[in-house]
């Protein structure tokens, strides 16, 4: 059998297989994984899941070691360790298909050992240790957990990045194709595709025989792509698919394959609830297809860390926003401050601050034009202001006000608004939620001129698994390049 079309890649040509079947090597070297190969691609998530088990009950001893020696019965600790195992299973903590962030799995891992040791004081003699023993001991567990997946997963995600986990893509074709030249575009999220799993008849009017993503159209192609790059992962686009084609799921499912779902199209916009193991790949909300987990809305903490975070920051930026815009009048004359119409929450225009570093020739300008980061006329000190953002800053008084959150989808203009919302669908749901300074889309490098395309989707999966502690970790990870700055 041999694969019957292929989806470009936007890095260029991959080299490719030759002979019965057509498949990507992992690695993009030739010669043929053949079944050793497979087995080794299989043998690290399987190795890291392993770790996994052993780090979370290897957490609970530093924190015996708290406890006073007369109250450390083994026993104790034992099923204590069994059963925060139990419960980090039943969440999927396992599943290292797709490997989480370092942060974005914390508050998950400690609600559960707080949970196990709950029920360890209740039915043991450890309820009677002082509280603040306790607590100190529910702290180290929760440390060396976090400490010791952080390690496992910072592993986990260097080998991705040097060998991306292989994956095949189930879905109408000309979704799943979208799907994996996406991945494609992003080799850094650790996942590659290597087949696309569609029908034959779609295939009419297909894209020729260029080299890239096979496209598999039999049983037999699949399992023999599956098989000779070790796949473990299967992305389902759309829901519809589970149904269409239930028969081939269950099939990969029956290989050991773990399978998650997501929609490039018509994602959920927040009208489904929120599963265990949901986030999102390349900017595509995914999800694992498994129990389903209530979702929890909490647009009064976020507006309440957006309050304290802006105000507190006000602060200590005041001097700082003074001596630049002092620098500004200086050499450049009055009108330091920039204000501008953006379109906010729901559609609802608001004026943007910022420190002036362009003067537009003309209004019309001003609404129209992309981009000035590369604007000739620009002094050295404004493509500084530039390049370290810090002519963002009055934004805070944006956020303060309730224009703006720290994060969010970045605002608009009008003129852009409504031209990007006719060519990319789902642009317009980014107005869910209240824009912001950054974003996911931004700690992911698309800011500036970049592909709107990505940027919405990204956008769009922050909104569809909000949650305040996702807001932390984008805020940390913005600090983070603050300290090697690129700009816009």
């Amino acid at each position: 059998m041999t694969a019957e079309s292929t989806v470009a890649s936007p890095t260029g040509p991959q080299r490719v297989l030759e002979g019965a079947l057509s498949v990507l090597v992992p690695g993009g070297l030739a010669g043929g994984p053949g079944p050793s190969a497979g087995r080794a691609a299989r043998r690290s998530p399987r190795a890291s899941r392993a770790v996994l088990w052993l780090v979370d009950g290897a957490a609970v001893l530093p924190a015996a070691l708290v406890v006073p020696v007369p109250h450390r019965h083994p026993l104790v600790f034992a099923l204590l360790a069994l059963g925060v195992l139990g419960l980090n299973r039943r969440a999927s903590r396992y599943g290292t298909s797709v490997v989480p962030g370092v942060l974005d799995e914390v508050p998950a891992v400690c609600a559960r050992i707080a949970v196990g040791w709950a029920a360890a004081v209740a039915l043991s003699p450890l309820r009677s240790l002082p509280v603040t023993v306790l607590l100190a001991a529910v702290a180290v567990h929760c440390g060396a957990a976090c400490a010791g997946r952080a390690a496992v997963h910072g592993h986990r995600h260097r080998v991705l990045r040097r060998r991306p986990c292989p994956a095949l893509v189930v879905g109408p074709l000309a979704a799943a194709r979208e799907v994996a030249a996406a991945l494609l575009r992003h080799p850094d999220c650790g996942v590659r595709p290597v087949g696309v799993v569609a029908d034959s008849l779609e295939l009419l009017g297909g894209t020729g025989t260029e080299p890239g993503v096979p496209v598999l159209t039999s049983a037999q192609d699949t399992v023999a792509a599956l098989l000779e790059n070790g796949v473990e992962t299967v992305l389902v686009v759309g829901a519809a698919t589970r149904v269409e084609k239930a028969a081939e799921l269950r099939m990969l499912a029956a290989y050991g394959c773990v399978l998650w779902e997501l929609d490039p199209q018509t994602p959920s916009y927040g009208l489904t609830g929120r599963r265990e193991g949901a986030g999102q790949l390349a900017g595509f909300s995914l999800r694992w297809l498994g129990p389903e987990s209530g979702r929890r809305r909490g647009s009064v903490g976020k507006r309440l860390l957006d309050v304290v975070l802006s105000g507190s920051l006000l602060v200590p930026a005041a001097p700082l926003l003074l001596l630049c815009a002092l620098v500004l009048w200086v050499m450049d004359g009055p009108g330091v401050v920039f204000r501008q119409e953006r379109i906010g929450k729901d559609g609802r225009p608001f004026t943007i601050l910022k420190l002036r570093t362009h003067r537009p020739a003309s209004a019309h300008e001003a609404a129209t034009r992309w981009s000035v980061a590369n604007d000739q006329d620009m002094s050295r000190f404004c493509h500084f202001l530039r390049r370290t953002s810090l002519d963002e800053l009055p934004q805070l008084w944006n956020v303060f006000r309730g224009d703006m959150s720290l994060v969010g989808p970045r605002p608009e203009r009008p003129y852009y608004v409504a031209k990007f919302s006719q060519a990319y669908p789902g642009y317009r749901a980014r107005h869910r939620m209240r824009c912001g300074i950054t974003g996911l889309a931004q700690i992911h490098g698309l800011r500036g001129d970049t592909s709107i395309e990505d940027r919405c989707r990204y956008d769009n999966a922050y909104i569809d698994n909000w949650s305040l502690w996702q807001d932390v970790c984008i805020l940390l990870r913005t600090a983070v390049q603050f300290v090697r700055p690129t700009g816009s």
